[in-house]
């Protein structure tokens, strides 16, 4: 992971999801019910208040230790306890099919677009549309060359579209992220 992430405002904490695939994956699993800015900054808190992110540390640390640090003002996200469960199961799955390494879910055997979401929907935590917005992001922002991403993907994997985090390059394309969520949500309220 060589290119530079621009996702949540904080130098140090993009820096963190640029270098770190656990980090930026783990990021992706908070990314839900808070913003997508509060979500990737977690990693950064998880690994300041821990002294690093150790996916072993992480699958076995005391889960009640663990929703204590999530917890800790300012919080890494608004349901500590569950994300905690979450980072955990994450975690140890990732000990336990990939040797712990969360780059393999994308590198391991020069998979192909549809294998790199095949392994990210396996993974608790991730369902088909967030397993498709990181797809997506791997692609646009991290150089993925997995053939038949954007497929994969789906209207995420479009070029030029400003639907998810995948699209997110500054404080502009932010922006156009939150405003096409917006009607979104607006669309799907109207219909019923």
């Amino acid at each position: 992971m060589a290119l530079e992430l621009h996702i949540t405002g904080d130098d140090d904490a993009d820096a963190l999801l640029s270098s770190d695939p656990l980090a930026l994956l783990i990021g992706m699993l908070l990314d839900q019910q808070v913003a997508m800015e509060t979500a990737f900054a977690g990693p950064k808190k998880l690994r300041d208040r821990l002294g690093g992110l150790d996916v072993a540390a992480l699958a076995h640390m005391d889960p009640d230790a663990l929703t204590e640090v999530c917890r800790t003002p300012p919080a890494v996200h608004r349901y500590p306890g569950s994300m905690a469960g979450r980072i955990q199961a994450l975690c140890a799955y990732l000990l336990e099919h990939h040797g712990g390494d969360a780059a393999a879910l994308w590198t391991a055997g020069d998979p192909d677009g549809a294998e790199v979401l095949r392994r990210l929907k396996a993974l608790p935590g991730f369902g088909d549309q967030k397993a498709r917005i990181f797809l997506a992001l791997l692609g646009k922002q991290l150089d993925l060359q997995a053939p038949g991403w954007r497929e994969a993907a789906g209207a995420y994997g479009e070029d030029g579209s400003r639907r998810s985090v995948a699209d997110i390059v500054d404080a502009d394309s932010l922006a156009e992220v939150r405003e096409t969520k917006r009607a979104v949500k607006a669309a799907a309220k109207a219909k019923g």
